[in-house]
């Protein structure tokens, strides 16, 4: 494709979207938030995994557009807590809780757990659709350990206590290249990307079978 991909962004988180921002600016493509996204009656997530809220909030929006609509259902994964607070992350204190309240209340769960009980991975799947149609489904992860108090001013959610041990910092402490390259968000979008710039006959015949081509 010569021409850039334009990808409308399904999300009404601003951090997100300051995220796909930049990740977008390394590669061909020109990322928006979807058209009256605010609009748009919302997509209920209430599926019991990642990929299956991340496809049904895709294919949901992309309804609203002519255009490539990406969507991505992400989280935090703690082992010791059964995996909590996991599909629930953004609502893991509540419905109205902030960042912090989120924060406080996994620190609450950790107290008195050290070493590997404090073992976490955040996990990202993102979709890809267009007009109704799901083409692509990619997902990825990242490995790290939770810290005992919050750490760092970027990021948004969890990020100040999410300790990535390749960089040895924080996510909050990271820069917002470091925390790119490495993400579980970052590399889930150079995944879906790949779907859409790659001109193999195989691929492209399947985006343009979902209408997937601009």
């Amino acid at each position: 494709m010569s021409a850039p991909v334009r990808v409308l962004l399904a999300t009404s988180n601003p951090g997100k979207l300051r995220e796909y921002e930049i990740l977008a600016r390394e590669f061909s493509v020109a990322i928006a938030l979807l058209p009256n996204f605010r609009e748009i009656p919302a997509f209920e997530e209430s599926a019991p995994t990642f990929a299956e809220n991340a496809a049904g909030k895709a294919q949901h929006y992309s309804r609203y557009s002519s255009g490539i609509a990406l969507a991505d259902d992400s989280g935090l994964v703690v082992p010791t807590l059964g995996g909590a607070p996991g599909i629930h992350s953004a609502r893991y204190a509540g419905p109205r809780a902030t960042d912090s309240d989120r924060v406080i209340k996994l620190l609450r769960e950790m107290e008195g757990k050290e070493g590997e009980q404090r073992r976490a991975r955040f996990v990202c799947v993102t979709a890809l659709a267009r007009e109704g149609r799901v083409f692509a489904v990619v997902s990825e992860s990242a490995e790290g350990m939770l810290t005992k108090e919050p750490r760092g001013t970027d990021g948004f959610g969890y990020d100040p206590v999410f300790f990535f041990e390749h960089l040895g910092k924080t996510y909050a402490e990271a820069t917002r290249d470091e925390k790119n390259r490495y993400s579980h968000r970052g590399k889930a979008f150079h995944k879906a990307l790949a779907v859409l710039t790659d001109s193999s006959p195989a691929t492209l015949a399947r985006l343009h079978a979902s209408k997937g081509v601009l």
